[in-house]
Formats: structure tokens, sequence, C-alpha cells
């Protein structure tokens, strides 16, 4: 056989004698075909470089068993959970996913949403970048049909569906709790409030503080990538602000910026959280490793991913409609740790 030729079904039944329908249906798992003979003629596949033509059946069948997955960051342990949810639900209905990332910017959402479509993935899962206004490039989607889950980051569409929490709950419990162990000046790190996500966060805690007659003050609410390089700045605009003047508290829309604020402040000698209190956002590993540890708020990224890709499955599956539910949204608890607990240290 030449080495540049492709290895066809007809190559597998001539080496084991039998026909190409039975290569075939051995070759999908046809339950009609034996388990031994099914595995002599994957063995055999696999021995003579044999590769399925998978583009070709899906231009027969107009599907891929494909799902696009397009995240702002992969180095993050939400998102990283995420997808092992949308992995397990898709391996259980048989389907496989394209992962790419945005590294929070647009022009790349952009590129890696248009590869995607023509890559003809069946349905596409996504989490917008911090710097997405617009969901114009999400159009070739819409008019093929081709059905689009938000989730975490999400923009509301009549086409789509967005899974998430309440964002605007779950901060509002956050600020409560910390006014609740006497804090009354309460700094928010926030993220770009083009994203639902910290918008709503954002507006959780400034409402705490107003329905308690805490003052909302515009220099108490920083916004950036909530890197870990954003809470050692945090840390620093925090330790420049005259003694009198600074937060009792810091709530952080996640837990790193939270914690790399912590580590600096403990730096500088300040005391957690006798001096200053702490909160934070999706409960990361690195919250229980921190000294204090970080109270914060349970966000589910498995069960989240899971439910997202189910979803999209099942629609395109027939089993249920996309279209039927506009938000499905998850329980988010609140995690409390000492980092907060200023009372506890009264007792």
């Amino acid at each position: 056989m030449s080495a540049d030729r492709e290895v066809t079904i007809y190559d597998i039944a001539k080496y084991l004698n039998v026909s190409a329908a039975t290569v075939s249906r051995g070759l999908k798992n046809n339950p009609m075909i034996s388990k031994s003979t099914r595995r002599k003629i994957e063995d055999t596949a696999q021995l003579l470089g044999y590769q399925s033509n998978t583009f070709a059946s899906s231009l027969r069948s107009r599907q891929t068993n494909t799902l696009g997955v397009l995240v702002p960051r992969l180095n993050s342990h939400f998102m990283s959970s995420a997808i092992a949810g949308m992995e397990d639900a898709a391996n259980r209905h048989g389907y496989n996913l394209i992962i790419a990332q945005s590294l929070e910017d647009v022009e790349k959402e952009k590129r890696n949403a248009a590869t995607m479509f023509n890559k003809r993935v069946d349905g596409l899962l996504i989490s917008l970048s911090s710097n997405t206004q617009t969901i114009r490039h999400l159009e070739p989607f819409f008019k093929k049909k081709i059905p689009v889950v938000f989730f975490d980051r999400i923009h509301q569409h009549d086409e789509s569906t967005a899974v998430g929490i309440n964002n605007y709950e779950a901060a509002y419990n956050i600020t409560k709790h910390l006014i609740s162990q006497g804090c009354t000046k309460i700094m928010h790190l926030g993220g770009n409030v083009l994203r639902n996500v910290y918008q709503e966060r954002l507006n959780g805690y400034q409402q705490a503080l107003r329905d308690h007659h805490l003052p909302v003050k515009e220099k108490w609410h920083l916004t950036s990538h909530l890197s870990e390089q954003a809470g050692t700045d945090a840390a620093r605009y925090i330790l420049d602000l005259p003694v009198n003047k600074r937060p009792d508290a810091v709530f952080s829309a996640n837990d790193t910026a939270a914690v790399y604020c912590m580590l600096a402040l403990k730096d500088a000698g300040l005391r957690i959280p006798e001096d200053i209190a702490f909160a934070g956002f999706n409960n990361d590993p690195i919250s229980r490793v921190i000294a204090p540890n970080l109270t914060t708020v349970e966000y589910p990224g498995e069960s989240l991913g899971h439910t997202a890709a189910t979803h999209l499955i099942n629609h395109l599956k027939g089993i249920s409609n996309l279209y039927n539910t506009n938000a499905i949204t998850l329980r988010a608890d609140l995690v409390i740790r000492d980092s907060s607990l200023k009372n506890k240290l009264q007792e």
C-alpha cells in the first residue's frame, strides 16, 4: 500500500476478510456487530493507520457532533471547572468540544467565533470578553439557526439562553455580611461593567450600602481585570490613603484580586480582619490557602458548565427548545470564613 494513500474501510475489510459494511458498522460501535469483531476492527484500523473522514460524514448528516466553547481565559479555576462540566456533558452525549480563549480581547473573540462557525460547530457556548460591546460577530450563528448559549458573562438575546447565577443577590448578601461585622467603609474591587456579572455585583454592593444608610463613594470602587497585579495595586492604593480614610473592609468581585490585596496589606503590617476585613467571589482553591481563609461566594463552575452544555445538547437532539428558556439561574451560597469575622474576635 502506498504510504501517501489514505487507508479506507475497504482496506480494513480486505485485511480481516469481512465486508466493508461490517467494518463501517464496527467502527460506529453498532451492537449488530459482536464485541470481539468490533475490537478486531478497531485494532486493525489502528494498525493500518485508518483515519475516520468525519468531515465527509458531517457534510452528509449536516452535523459535526462538535460544540464550540469560547471563554475569556483558560487559566482560571472557575473557567476550567466550567469546561470540565461541559466536557462531561458532551462525552455523555457523544459530542466533542473545540475550545478557544479570547484573552479578554474582543477582536480575538471575533476571530475565534468565525473559526468555529467555519468549522461547522453544531452549537456555541460562550462567555464574553471584558471589552465586548456588541454581539454582531455572532449574527452568522443566529442567521443559520446554530444555537448559542451564553454562560457566566452573558448578553441577552431572544434566540439564545443565558446560564449563570444571581450576581446582584450574591453581592448584596456578602456586603450585608460585612456590614453585620461592623464594617462601615467598604471598598469594592470590580471588573469592567460592560459585563453583566461585574455590573450586577457592583449594583448589589451599592444597594446593600444604601439600605444600611452607608455612603457610596466613587473612590472606593476600583475597576480592573481583577488579576494578581490588580490586587497588589489595590493594596498600594489603600496604603496611600490617610490611615483614618482607609476602608475597613474590601469586597472583591473575584478571589484572586482579594487574595493578592490581602497579601500586600499583610506584608505592610495590617491585620486581617482586625484592621481590614475581606470577602471575595467564586470560592476558588486559593481562598482556602490564604491565611486567614477568605470569605467568598460559592459559584458552581462545573455545575454551570454541565447545565449549559446539557441544555444546548438537548436542544440539538430535539428534547427541549432552547428558545423557550431565556435564562437559567443556579444557586450561589455565601461561604463565611475568618477573613471577614470581626465579631468573632470580640467574643
